[in-house]
């Protein structure tokens, strides 16, 4: 039995999210269903880190084992042959044993781009805002989050997460051309936690919420607030630190 791990590269805009769902098409499922093809056994991926429906992966990693007997080269070319134009896998390696696509891994890093500029072009990959975003009065806003938090008001409510602890390890927001990219890091991330960070942020930068309710959101994880959910479409998991 060998350990197996992909690195690969998508397009969310047509997926409903990276982990696998029954009778809806998913990155998890249709990796799982090439795989089960070229390899005539069934196959079940782990991945470092999933996304919501409609965002997008620069890197993303899995996992697997199987009793893979052709060599990973030929691998790479048919999985780049058989799958979807929105998925292109980058590397297949043997990995050790004891290697985990998730469990494995020490950090991540997702980015969420903001666009003031409509366009057909581009409407699946950033997030439009009309108003002008001054960096540093939303950097200032974001530093809130930097450290370790409970983050049990920053995940949608639609699975149990035991733990909601988390550490963020740095913010930065940056000006790329007309765009706005702001990166964000840390151990690990509950679900939908990148959009709700981003989405409050926003709230308090337009004054729609005070800087206080977005404390009161860390300081008071058992308390019911009202949240905002940034689009998807703007985010992307970016890189993967083992």
């Amino acid at each position: 039995m060998k350990n197996t791990l992909i690195k690969y590269i998508y397009d969310g805009s047509d997926f409903f999210g990276s982990q696998r769902q029954p009778n809806k098409r998913t990155v998890q499922g249709e990796i799982e269903r090439v795989l089960n093809k070229l390899l005539k056994e069934e196959i079940k991926i782990t991945t470092a880190g999933r996304t919501d429906r409609g965002v997008h992966a620069l890197e993303q990693v899995s996992t697997f084992i199987s009793n893979l007997v052709i060599p990973y080269d030929n691998l790479l070319r048919a999985l780049k042959n058989a799958l979807p134009e929105d998925i292109k896998v980058l590397e297949v390696m043997e990995v050790d044993d004891t290697f985990h696509a998730r469990f494995s891994a020490k950090e991540r890093e997702y980015k969420y781009i903001i666009t003031c500029e409509k366009s057909p072009f581009t409407y699946r990959y950033m997030t439009y805002i009309k108003e002008k975003i001054d960096i540093e009065k939303l950097q200032e806003i974001m530093n809130i989050f930097i450290g370790k938090h409970n983050f049990k008001n920053f995940m949608l409510k639609d699975i149990v997460e035991k733990n909601t602890n988390r550490e963020i390890y740095f913010i930065k927001i940056e000006k790329n051309s007309n765009n706005l990219e702001i990166k964000i890091r840390g151990n690990s991330f509950v679900k939908s936690q990148i959009r709700l960070m981003v989405g409050e942020s926003l709230d308090v930068y337009f004054g729609r919420k005070s800087l206080k309710y977005l404390k009161e959101m860390l300081d008071n994880p058992d308390r019911q607030y009202s949240k905002s959910l940034a689009e998807p479409n703007g985010l992307y998991l970016s890189k993967i630190i083992y």
